[in-house]
């Protein structure tokens, strides 16, 4: 495939879209405008104005944080930044994701650019040149509340920027300072107001929802190929799919899915050997699917909204001398998202593992060996993945309780109602991988199910996603360790490069 600049490149000003988080795990190029550098400047001029005039409050520039906004803050503006940040060196856990630090970073900077925070223009051009480098700071995971932005987890990004705490270079953790000096980078050099807006944001949650919906929603395009696949192997009437019994169901979703599959079904021939009502994991999978569509879309649109916002608390608008205290660091669009997410996950694993059972079940799988085994007894075929896929659908149901509706009040009740969007978000984050694994599972009993007797498919774009699986994973004949293997077939079907 060609490279193109988008591929390697991010430009603060123009929007940014999960694809570009997804680029951000490597060196990329991220393009500071003369239209950015303008209105950043313009903003940073403006808080300078208001800073001057000692009527004018400006929470955190001049004042303590959080419940202790009452008090005044320190008087040198370094020292207010040791303020900030100190007190939030909190976190606990092991380090988040190095593709979700760099994704929140990325974030955050487009945040900064927007020049409604009052940052200096060196924070942005620092952050910017940062990505063209393997720098990650290193942030536990552990910490924060989703409210007044992801406070505890960006401080730990801004300390490793300015050299303090650990940071990776190359995958290798290393005292920041060391990292930094390796990567050619400079220690960014902070005030309050700097540091303030560097934390004051939901960058974290939002970046673990993006990468997670990505993830989402490539396993839900997967399982609906693959459920195409599986009806094809296994000869049954993809009758279910009819575009006039969808249109009559009436949900969006599913006309959208139906219509994925029966492209994907195009040319299969029934056998005639299954029964006239396949079971609800069959039968009932563009309803499933396409329910799963509808709500990936409202989760889309939580996702663009939240790359195209700024959150942060101050916001300065110079063209109309407002400083506007409020709550743009407040997480709960993300959190209802997340949990919307983890549930869609949920159903969708719950459908690919039920979907693998059917298929190594000689009762219900037209006559294939138990376990698809290549001589029963003698091999086991599926059997270690079967029960895998078991372990992987009891994580995902252990972990999908609501993360946004277990607010809990802290901070001297200054934070008296809280959204857990990080904790959601992260969560979903997991769960997607999970999602993943499961999808590898039945793609590599697709693969083997036509091995040990099941038809080649009759549809093409069926048969190309077999022979795609083929060319990747030997048979299983005989018995082997299979975990990479689950790996690899999973790459294969989500890439959707087949």
């Amino acid at each position: 495939m060609t490279t193109t600049a988008s591929d390697t490149s991010v430009d603060l000003g123009s929007p940014l879209t999960p694809a570009h988080l997804l680029r951000a795990s490597a060196p990329l190029e991220v393009l500071v405008g003369t239209g950015v550098r303008d209105r950043v400047d313009r903003g940073r001029a403006y808080l300078r104005t208001v800073l001057a005039d000692d009527e004018r409050p400006v929470y955190g520039a001049k004042t303590g944080f959080g419940a202790l906004v009452g008090f005044a803050g320190r008087a040198s503006e370094a020292d207010q930044c040791d303020n900030t940040l100190a007190h939030l060196g909190a976190g606990q856990g092991p380090d988040l994701p190095l593709d979700v630090a760099r994704a929140a970073l990325l974030v955050r900077t487009w945040s900064l650019a927007q020049g409604l925070s009052g940052v200096s223009a060196h924070v942005v051009s620092g952050l910017s040149e940062m990505f063209a480098t393997t720098f990650v700071p290193a942030i536990p995971r552990y910490g924060s509340v989703g409210a007044s932005g992801d406070l505890i987890p960006l401080a730990y990004a801004a300390q490793a920027l300015r050299g303090r705490g650990h940071a990776y270079l190359d995958g290798v953790r290393l005292p920041a300072a060391e990292a930094l000096t390796s990567a050619g980078l400079t220690a960014l050099q902070l005030d309050g107001r700097d540091a303030l807006a560097l934390v004051n944001g939901t960058s974290v949650t939002t970046a673990a929802l993006a990468l997670a919906q990505s993830s989402v929603r490539s396993s839900h395009r997967a399982l609906a190929e693959l459920t195409c696949l599986l009806v094809d192997v296994l000869g049954a009437d993809p009758g279910f799919t009819d575009p006039r019994l969808i249109s009559a169901f009436g949900h969006t979703g599913a006309v959208t899915v139906a219509s994925w599959m029966r492209s994907m079904l195009d040319g299969t021939t029934p056998t005639g050997l299954r029964a006239l009502q396949e079971p609800y994991s069959i039968r009932c999978s563009p309803q499933l699917l396409g329910a799963a569509e509808d709500a990936l879309r409202y989760v889309d649109g939580v996702v663009s909204a939240d790359l195209g916002g700024v959150s942060d608390n101050p916001l300065f608008f110079p063209g109309d001398d407002l400083v506007a205290h409020g709550g743009n660091f407040f997480g709960q669009p993300a959190a209802f998202a997340a949990d919307v997410l983890a549930m869609v996950t949920a159903s969708l694993g719950n459908l690919a593992e039920r979907q693998l059972d059917l298929l190594v079940d000689p009762a219900r799988n037209t006559g294939l060996p138990p376990m698809l085994a290549a001589g029963p007894g003698q091999q086991h075929g599926l059997q270690g993945v079967q029960l895998a896929t078991t372990a992987f659908i009891a994580e995902i149901r252990r972990g999908v309780l609501p993360a946004s509706t277990q607010s809990l009040p802290t901070n001297l009740h200054n934070q008296d109602v809280v959204p857990f969007g990080t904790q959601a978000a992260l969560r979903a984050y997991d769960l997607a991988e999970l999602l993943r694994l499961l999808c590898g599972s039945l793609a590599l009993g697709l693969r083997q199910a036509v091995h040990v007797g099941g038809r080649r498919p009759t549809a093409p774009r069926c048969a190309a996603l077999v022979d795609a699986l083929a060319a990747a994973i030997e048979p299983v004949d005989p018995d082997r360790p299979l975990d990479v293997d689950v790996r690899v077939a999973a790459e294969v079907v989500i890439s959707g490069e087949w």
